[in-house]
C-alpha cells in the first residue's frame, strides 16, 4: 500500500472513530446526522475482472494468489485518486506518440502501461538514477547506444528512449519464451530472472516464480493500470475530453553542428528557452557541443499553441 493510501485510510478510521466518541457524548436525536455524516464516503471492494491477458498472454487468474496480488495493485492505484486522475491526462497527451513507436519496433500495445509503472508518463529520474519515461540507467542506456553526457542524455528523448526500451524488452522475450517475463525483466534484469529460474527449478512462467517485493509486484502494477485506464467509469474516474492535456504538434529541425547559445536558438523559432526544453529535455545544457557533427533533430512546437510574455 503507498503512503498516500495509508494516510487517506488512517483519516477514514480517524473520522469514525471520532464521530463514535462524539455519539455518546450528543444529545439524543443526533444519532441521524451522524449517520449520514458516515455515509458521506464510502470505500468499497473492487471486483476481480473476469479474465485479464498482457501482450495476449492470459494472466491465471484462477489462482487466488494471483488474484490476491492484482486486487492490491487495483486498490491501491484506484484510490490514489490524484495519481490516477493525473496518469489519464497524460496518457492523452503522450500515449498517441508511444503507440505507434511500440508498433513501428514490434512491442504490443500493452508494453505502454509499463512506461506508466515506470514513470507515470514523466520525464523524472528514481532514487536509483533511472531516467526519462522508460527508466533507463545510465550504464544500460550507453550499452545500447544512447548519448549520456553533461550536455545530451538520450534517455530524455521519447523516441530514442522507447526504440531501445524495444530491443531490451525483446531480447529478453527471446530469452525467455514470454512477453510478461520480459516485462519482469525489465525490473529486475535479464540476470536476476535467469538467476531465481535456476534456482527455483521453474519453468519459464512469472506468475510461478518467488520474487522479491518490487519485482513480484510489477506485473501486476502494469496489469492495474491497463485494466483502470481502458474503464474508467468503472474504477470511479469522471473527466470530460477537455479536462485531457492535449498533444502539441511539433516539427524537427536538423542539427549538425555546435550550437553555442540555445536559448537564443529558440527565439529563431518564436519561442523561449524553456518552451524548446520542455519539448526536447535531452537537452542538458545551454549549449551543445557538437565537434564529432553528429545529426540532433530538435523538436519545435507549431505556432500558435504557446504565447509568451517576451
Amino acid at each position: 500500500m503507498s503512503i498516500l493510501s495509508k494516510i487517506g485510510l488512517v483519516t477514514v478510521l480517524f473520522g469514525v472513530s471520532s464521530l463514535c466518541v462524539n455519539a455518546v457524548q450528543q444529545e439524543p436525536g443526533a444519532e441521524k446526522k451522524i449517520e449520514k455524516s458516515t455515509h458521506d464516503y464510502n470505500v468499497y471492494a473492487i471486483p476481480i475482472p473476469e479474465s485479464m491477458d498482457f501482450a495476449g498472454e492470459p494472466v491465471p487468474l484462477d489462482n487466488p494468489d494471483i488474484r490476491e496480488r492484482l486486487d492490491r495493485e487495483l486498490l491501491v492505484n484506484t484510490y490514489w485518486q490524484s495519481n490516477g486522475l493525473l496518469i489519464f491526462k497524460r496518457a492523452n497527451k503522450y500515449f498517441p506518440i508511444i503507440e505507434p513507436l511500440l508498433e513501428k519496433h514490434g512491442l504490443p500495445d500493452d508494453f505502454k502501461y509499463l512506461a506508466v509503472a515506470e514513470s507515470a508518463l514523466e520525464n523524472n529520474r528514481s532514487p536509483a538514477g533511472a531516467a526519462g519515461f522508460w527508466h533507463f540507467l545510465k550504464g544500460t542506456g550507453r550499452e545500447y547506444g544512447l548519448e549520456i553526457n553533461e550536455y545530451v542524455d538520450e534517455r530524455y528523448n521519447l523516441e530514442m528512449a522507447t526504440k531501445v526500451a524495444a530491443e531490451y524488452l525483446k531480447r529478453s522475450k527471446n530469452k525467455f519464451g514470454s512477453w510478461t517475463l520480459a516485462a519482469a525483466a525489465y525490473n529486475a534484469g535479464n540476470g536476476g530472472i535467469q538467476k531465481q529460474i535456476n534456482r527455483q527449478k521453474s519453468t519459464n512462467n512469472y506468475y510461478d516464480l518467488l520474487l522479491n517485493n518490487e519485482t513480484s509486484r510489477y506485473v501486476f502494477r502494469i496489469l492495474a493500470f491497463k485494466e483502470i485506464l481502458s474503464n474508467p467509469e468503472k474504477y470511479g474516474f469522471n473527466f470530460e475530453k477537455e479536462d485531457l492535456y492535449a498533444p502539441i504538434p511539433t516539427y524537427k529541425v536538423k542539427v549538425d553542428t555546435a550550437v553555442t547559445d540555445i536559448p537564443g536558438f529558440a527565439r529563431q523559432f518564436g519561442i523561449n528557452y524553456k518552451i524548446l526544453k520542455l519539448h526536447n529535455p535531452w537537452l542538458r545544457e545551454t549549449y551543445l557541443r557538437n565537434s564529432s557533427r553528429k545529426e540532433y533533430f530538435i523538436e519545435i512546437p507549431e505556432n500558435g499553441y504557446y504565447k509568451s510574455g517576451e
